[in-house]
């Protein structure tokens, strides 16, 4: 099971960003390693289950030593460099469009609050959060945001394009930040969110109240639906229960490398190391 969760390429990768345990001069018990901790995170974050509940008879060790893994590797930035190391995999074998992309966001119940928060008006005011997301013109992931259910959504676009990391492709210059246009619905639709792509040279192609018809919106927009929907079958994103924005941005970035992983897997030739 631990080669299903964690194939030997994506490990190959994970490796690179990863850090090595910590010398213990004095001797102690010997941790579990990296790739088993690796697969019961990844099978937790899939399953939803709470971090204690891992059944200790799938051979990943306890939910609590995943737990204190996957917050010792969050705090050194792990999970986001583990997401841009795969976009740049991508990248060095033209897997990711540059040329368009779409933004969107889904909302999520948080029934035990949190920062990031906040009164859900399409959930009777219930807590929630929303996961702003900017995908290329494939649908891969390129950028993700968190925020309190009652933000609007045109209020993170800003801070949702400028989230992209950058992105190499193996040749000398500076990374890919930006595609060239950006497709968003009637909620982004007001001038500042436009002035805010046009200065960063992207080409707003934002949808107009009472002018475009929901046929015309869905022409490009349909991917960023779809791939929201494939981060929250990760069913511990469907309902967030980590009170701590950043660890449940960790455990979006987390799911966010393994959609890039699974979508271009298939097309990508065996990575070297360094």
């Amino acid at each position: 099971m631990i080669e299903q969760l964690v194939p030997d390429g994506l490990w190959a990768l994970a490796q690179q960003v990863i850090p090595a345990p910590p010398a213990r001069p004095r001797g102690g018990r010997q941790r579990h390693s990296a790739r088993r901790t690796l697969a019961g995170i990844v099978y937790l974050l899939r399953w939803g289950l709470p971090w204690r509940q891992l059944p200790l008879a799938l051979g990943f060790g306890s939910g609590r030593t995943c737990e204190r893994r996957f917050d010792e590797w969050q705090r050194q930035g792990v999970w986001m460099r583990l997401w841009r190391i795969l976009l740049d995999h991508a990248q060095r074998h033209a897997s990711v469009d540059w040329s368009r992309s779409a933004l969107d966001s889904i909302s999520v119940p948080a029934p035990r609050g949190g920062t990031h928060t906040g009164p859900n008006p399409t959930d009777r005011g219930k807590a929630g959060s929303k996961l702003h997301l900017l995908i290329d013109g494939q649908g891969l992931p390129l950028a993700l945001t968190v925020s309190g259910a009652n933000v609007h959504d045109s209020r993170h676009l800003e801070g949702t394009v400028d989230a992209v990391p950058g992105v190499r492709n193996g040749r000398p210059g500076h990374p890919r930040q930006r595609p060239a246009k950006l497709h968003a619905d009637k909620g982004y639709d007001f001038e500042r969110c436009r002035q805010a792509l046009v200065h960063r040279r992207i080409s707003p192609r934002i949808a107009r109240r009472g002018v475009e018809s929901s046929a015309t919106l869905g022409r490009y927009r349909w991917r960023v639906e779809r791939t929201l929907s494939w981060l929250v079958s990760y069913r511990k994103l469907a309902v967030r229960r980590e009170r701590s924005a950043a660890s449940f941005l960790a455990l979006a970035q987390l799911a966010c490398a393994l959609i890039v992983w699974r979508r271009t897997s298939g097309a990508l030739s065996a990575p070297q190391a360094g």
